[in-house]
């Protein structure tokens, strides 16, 4: 798979509160159904080390973004309530991440800008 120059990928952190990683995983699935079937991702998916989880995913620029982060408003508040957001990282061209500086600075992500790299 060939990705566009304009993937924004979110790299969000959670720690399951004490007792709650086993209900956190639950949720995984329903997260998956959803943004499955967005039609600006290109990945997604979990990985999990004991009661932290990583969410690991991919879109078509800033826009499948945000469309994304609304899909998912409603399941992300309930998540929160099991688990804390530790570290939130969005990775990207400028141009893309400065449509996102806005309506994510409250959640007061890390910004990487894309330096380079390799397309195949």
């Amino acid at each position: 798979m060939s990705l566009p120059a304009n993937v924004v990928s979110i790299h969000p952190y959670f720690k399951a509160h004490p007792g709650k990683a086993e209900e956190f995983r639950q949720a995984l699935p329903k997260f998956i159904e959803i943004t499955s079937a967005e039609p600006g991702n290109l990945y997604y998916e979990f990985t999990s080390n004991g009661d932290e989880f990583f969410c690991r995913e991919g879109y078509a620029g800033a826009e499948a973004a945000l469309t994304h982060l609304q899909n998912v408003d409603t399941m992300l508040k309930q998540a929160l309530t099991i688990s804390d957001l530790t570290r939130l990282e969005l990775h990207g061209p400028a141009e893309e991440l400065d449509k996102l500086r806005g309506p994510l600075a409250g959640l007061n992500p890390a910004w990487f800008v894309l330096e380079g790299g390799a397309r195949h």
